[in-house]
């Protein structure tokens, strides 16, 4: 007859079973497989068309940063609804895992001011890195007429309505920027939306668009295809030493539009540092310099906390400017 295991052997393998069991459900917690994160590829959403400044910055980023994190990422353009299309649907139906992250430019704090979206620009993201800030401009073609703002503006209001002027899509830095200069100077304009800075170019020097007020600008003017009469930041711009700021005009208008990344709300401290490091360490990359050089644009370093603060403020801001503005997309 077999001989019966012994109470003491039984409660040991009882006991082992246990330590087994503990030890699985240790490992599917987030805690640990944030340990071994990142195991594949990352997908990285950028809402504007291939082929535009931002696409090509964040492309070169992309590839430094994947280098320190040991895993590819996957660059996924989804332009639309002036830069908001891509990280809402990633808001919606992304599992906060740190495998689907997003490109967040400044219409994300202002839209939902504006229109009826499907997000909370608060509550919805986690906040990972700021990465730099666009420049805008107000953009003609080179054989334009307009040799300066005062030109441009005095033409508008003797013919209103009869000149256009495109922006990266409906409630973007461009468009509203432009709507608060036309206003103060009491003219019309006629304004298109595009998807992103590549198709605004395409259209302005195509001649089917008259002025350009979007970021991305530099190749061409310096190429001699198009002339800049104004820029929108605080101070002039290095490499343009000579061009006037709307500020310096006479106008109470400064554009500071941010660019940073983010996730799904709910994700792990773990993750968001090790992506945080991984694009800190990678804006340091001389392509990305470079990149960001060409569109005169400098690093704009937020960390994950106060990245996360400046979206919560910026909500509020952008709230009580629609309002003062009055303007209503919907």
């Amino acid at each position: 007859m077999p001989k019966q295991p012994t109470q003491g052997w039984t409660r040991r393998r009882a006991t082992a079973s246990a330590l087994l069991v503990a030890g699985a459900a240790l490992l599917g917690t987030p805690a640990a497989w944030a340990d071994s994160y990142p195991s594949k590829p990352i997908t990285l959403i950028l809402p504007f068309p291939a082929g535009g400044a931002t696409d090509v910055q964040m492309r070169v980023l992309a590839q430094a940063a994947a280098k320190e994190l040991g895993q590819p990422i996957i660059m996924s353009n989804r332009p639309g609804v002036g830069g908001t299309l891509g990280p809402a649907a990633m808001a919606q139906s992304s599992p906060p895992d740190g495998y689907t992250i997003a490109l967040i430019a400044a219409t994300l704090f202002r839209l939902p001011h504006l229109m009826k979206v499907s997000y909370d620009p608060v509550k919805d993201f986690t906040y990972l890195i700021n990465l730099t800030g666009y420049a805008n401009g107000l953009v003609v073609r080179q054989d334009a007429p307009w040799k300066n703002v005062q030109e441009l503006l005095a033409d508008a209001k003797a013919r209103p309505g009869a000149i256009s002027y495109g922006a990266t899509g409906k409630g973007s830095s461009g468009h509203i920027a432009m709507e608060r200069l036309l206003r103060t100077a009491g003219v019309q304009m006629t304004f298109i939306p595009y998807k992103g800075g590549a198709e605004t170019t395409t259209a302005l020097l195509g001649g089917h668009l008259n002025v350009i007020s979007d970021p991305g600008w530099g190749p061409i003017v310096e190429s001699g295809k198009a002339r800049v009469l104004a820029t929108l930041g605080e101070a002039r711009l290095k490499r343009f030493p000579q061009v006037p700021t709307l500020k310096e005009l006479g106008f109470d208008l400064v554009v500071n539009s941010p660019i940073g990344l983010a996730g799904p709300k709910g994700m792990e401290p773990a993750v968001v540092k090790r992506l945080h490091d991984a694009f800190r360490k990678a804006m340091n990359d001389p392509g990305y310099q470079q990149a960001l050089e060409l569109n005169d644009q400098v690093p704009l370093y937020m960390g994950a906390e106060e990245y996360g603060r400046y979206a919560t403020e910026q909500t509020a801001r952008e709230k009580v400017f629609v309002q003062e503005l009055g303007i209503k997309l919907d």
